[in-house]
């Protein structure tokens, strides 16, 4: 049988609509930095304790320009070269706009190519 104090939270959380019990969860989760994430079926056997975990591989890269960097016309060409849809006005708004992705769901390689081209222009790139 649960202690006093604890059958007192009980009681408490009974009596919580949906909509404070959800933000009760979301401050729990930033107070204590844990989600509330279901728990998966359970691995029977000792075989299943044996396997590594799989790792999905992210196959979907992109690329976000931190800063333009003193060469800002270098930058906006490069940027223009990496997406050629954008015209120069567009170009120049996306790197104003730094922090800022450049492109979005490319290949590993493509997000390389493109961060090798800005950082050569002069921007501080990163790759997420």
């Amino acid at each position: 049988m649960a202690t006093e104090k604890i059958q007192g939270i009980l009681d408490t959380v009974g009596g919580l609509s949906v909509l404070e019990l959800n933000e009760l969860v979301k401050e729990l989760q930033e107070q204590w930095g844990v989600t509330a994430a279901v728990a998966g079926p359970v691995a029977a056997g000792p075989a299943a304790a044996t396997e590594a975990p799989v790792v999905e591989e992210q196959t979907e890269f992109s690329v976000i320009i931190k800063e333009a960097g003193a060469q800002k016309i270098q930058v906006i060409k490069a940027v223009r070269e990496v997406v050629p849809s954008l015209g120069l006005k567009e170009a120049k708004d996306v790197v104003d706009a730094a922090p800022k992705a450049v492109l979005e769901n490319a290949t590993k390689e493509d997000a390389q190519k493109a961060k090798d081209k800005l950082e050569a222009a002069g921007a501080v790139v990163e790759i997420k």
